[in-house]
């Protein structure tokens, strides 16, 4: 299957870059590139990509408010965000991963681990550590807490809630299984239909919704995002 790539950035010698690259990698395809925002919107409403590389910062509309339009107009084909950015710390982030965005990448980082996000994120999977996540959240997620209602969970069932912690704690889905000796199906189950009550877009914007509503602490998991007590789940 060839997964077709929107490039989106502002600065001339990073987007070349990324076509470039893009175009040389087998099983890849170049579906178009933009050099703002707003160009972004249109390219990915015409040429329906499978993911956009996108900019945070860019002139006319940027990639967050980009993003936000793209996959509320995408309809069942929502391409996978990748954001692309110069700081893993940066707040911008935290908004496009709560507006849907898929992750992250650093623009620095190395041609083939460029490659191998984008195929992360085009397989629906979510591309930020733990850790990172973690950080960022803990930075920012009690503050919108506090400013922004908090999203209410009471349409979940126990056990989705229960995965939902879990999502919010970094797990993925083999480690999900294992815990609640369950099947990998059978959690994507769960993580599908927690989703969908919730109006989410992405894994990533779960993880976030499990910070807000206060279902998941900063410092509630290790640093490997296991929960602090396996015996007692920390979550309730």
């Amino acid at each position: 299957m060839t997964v077709r790539v929107l490039v989106a950035d502002d600065h001339d010698l990073i987007r070349t870059g990324l076509t470039t690259l893009v175009r040389a990698a087998p099983g890849l395809e170049l579906a178009g590139e933009a050099s703002d925002g707003a160009q972004a919107v249109a390219s990915a409403a015409v040429t329906r990509p499978d993911v956009v590389l996108m900019d945070i910062r860019m002139p006319v509309l940027d990639g967050i408010a980009a993003t936000r339009e793209i996959l509320s107009s995408a309809g069942e084909h929502r391409p996978g965000i990748l954001m692309l950015t110069t700081f893993d710390t940066d707040e911008y982030v935290y908004r496009a991963l709560a507006d849907g965005a898929s992750g992250f990448i650093l623009k620095d980082t190395p041609p083939p681990r460029i490659l191998a996000a984008i195929e992360t994120v085009a397989a629906g999977d979510m591309l930020i550590s733990p850790q990172i996540t973690r950080r960022l959240i803990a930075a920012y997620g009690e503050q919108q807490r506090v400013t922004r209602p908090t999203r209410t969970l009471d349409g979940l069932t126990p056990r989705e809630t229960e995965v939902l912690a879990l999502v919010g704690a970094g797990w993925d889905n083999a480690r999900i299984a294992g815990h609640l000796v369950v099947s990998e199906s059978t959690v994507q189950t769960h993580v599908k239909r927690l989703m969908g009550k919730l109006g989410l877009r992405s894994r990533a914007q779960a993880v976030v919704v499990a910070y807000e509503s206060g279902l998941v602490v900063p410092g509630s998991a290790d640093s490997d995002g296991r929960p602090t007590n396996p015996g007692e789940h920390p979550y309730g």
